[in-house]
């Protein structure tokens, strides 16, 4: 029997074309050109080298010598591994590649659900802990990063009255720490909490409110984000994904630092679970106070009406919120209780960024020019 194989004697990296041949008590090596014996290695100092397991061709040796002979015909090894006991090894069939697939992608699944998990209840253990200076300056700098060069609507007593309910609810709900409200001039129609009970609201929301128990519903719901530590909890969460994909990427991460765009924007999104809270929270601390809590439900109806299609409906688990109409009725109230903003303090949040003018309609042929019309208020 001859076996073709690849012969390197250690000196040189060049490989040799050799025949393998077992003999009594040796296995001869025969270069493939000339017939000449290449080596001789005793069978009782053959070595198989390598993992045999997981190696197609594990490389075999003379003990003691840097010579390695590699035979990669798999019916050859078989050959040679039933002929000469010390190279049995060679005869030994590798395990099936789909079950170790199969055990390594479970493992890696269990690891990261477990590691997800710990982020998850570890998040929501730690944030209230967080230093409030920490979680104060953090919200600063993410309120200057988020916006920009827009200006801040100045009012005192609009301001005063939004804040004065903010600080009304969250005494309600047993935040421990100051919380305030801050009002972007225009748009879009939104709302959000940072971490150190900040409030950011935008004015295009405020003048798509009917009346101030909207508002005031709106305002709950973000004190709802408030109380429950969500903004900070987010960010934590984010820490600890980016610690995942660091380790499952050999330390690179393209989600950058917590504080960088896209990073940022993820961290601060609310799931499903945690607009549920806040939704189921707004309503509580309104009716705590004994103040109008149908102004939830009847935003979210007026949010419905201006957008039709409901996005999150629509792509169903992949959105972050809950389907509008699921909101609606979860958070629907009746129509009783106190209004949470006097007529002034109303009249006050809506020129809370200046007046606004409503523009003249064109003159029509043959008419006199109209005279400009007196500010109003656009609801």
């Amino acid at each position: 029997m001859a076996a073709r194989a690849r012969y390197y004697d250690g000196k040189v990296a060049l490989a040799r074309e050799v025949t393998v041949r077992p003999a009594s008590h040796e296995l001869l090596i025969i270069d493939a050109v000339d017939s000449q014996v290449v080596a001789r290695w005793p069978s009782s100092e053959l070595v198989v080298l390598g993992d045999t397991e997981h190696e197609k061709a594990p490389p075999v040796a003379r003990r003691g010598e840097e010579g390695r002979l590699v035979i990669e015909d798999p019916e050859l090894r078989r050959q040679l591994a039933q002929t000469m006991p010390p190279l049995a090894a060679l005869g030994r069939s590798r395990p099936a590649a789909l079950p170790r697939i199969a055990l390594f992608g479970a493992t890696l699944a269990a690891a990261i659900g477990l590691f997800w998990i710990a982020i998850d209840v570890g998040s929501g253990t730690v944030a209230p802990y967080v230093p409030y200076d920490l979680q104060r300056r953090l919200g600063e700098s993410v309120a200057e990063d988020l916006t920009g060069e827009q200006p801040l609507c100045q009012g005192r007593a609009g301001l005063a009255a939004i804040n004065g309910l903010a600080t009304r609810l969250a005494k309600a709900a047993g935040y421990p720490h100051p919380v305030s409200v801050r009002i972007v001039k225009g748009g879009p129609v939104n709302a959000y909490t940072l971490p150190g009970g900040i409030l950011v609201f935008y004015s295009d929301l405020i003048d798509l409110t009917r009346d101030g128990d909207e508002l005031a519903g709106v305002l709950a719901h973000e004190m709802g984000h408030v109380t429950h530590y969500h903004a900070i909890k987010g960010l934590a969460r984010q820490f600890g994904v980016e610690q995942l994909l660091r380790s499952m990427t050999g330390g690179f991460s393209d989600l950058g630092t917590v504080g960088a765009g896209g990073s940022l924007l993820l961290a601060l999104r609310n799931g499903r679970s945690f607009e549920r809270d806040a939704d189921a929270t707004a309503v509580e601390l309104l009716e705590k106070l004994g103040l109008r809590a149908d102004g939830v439900s009847r935003f979210f109806e007026r949010m419905l009406e201006k957008q039709p299609v409901d996005m999150a409906s629509a792509i169903g688990i992949w959105s972050s919120h809950p389907p509008t109409a699921e909101r609606i009725a979860a958070t629907r109230r009746p129509a009783t209780g106190t209004p949470a903003f006097s007529d002034a303090q109303w009249a006050a949040l809506q020129s809370v960024c200046g007046p606004k003018e409503r523009t003249p309609a064109p003159n029509r042929p043959g008419m006199k020019p109209s005279a400009p019309l007196p500010p109003t208020n656009r609801l």
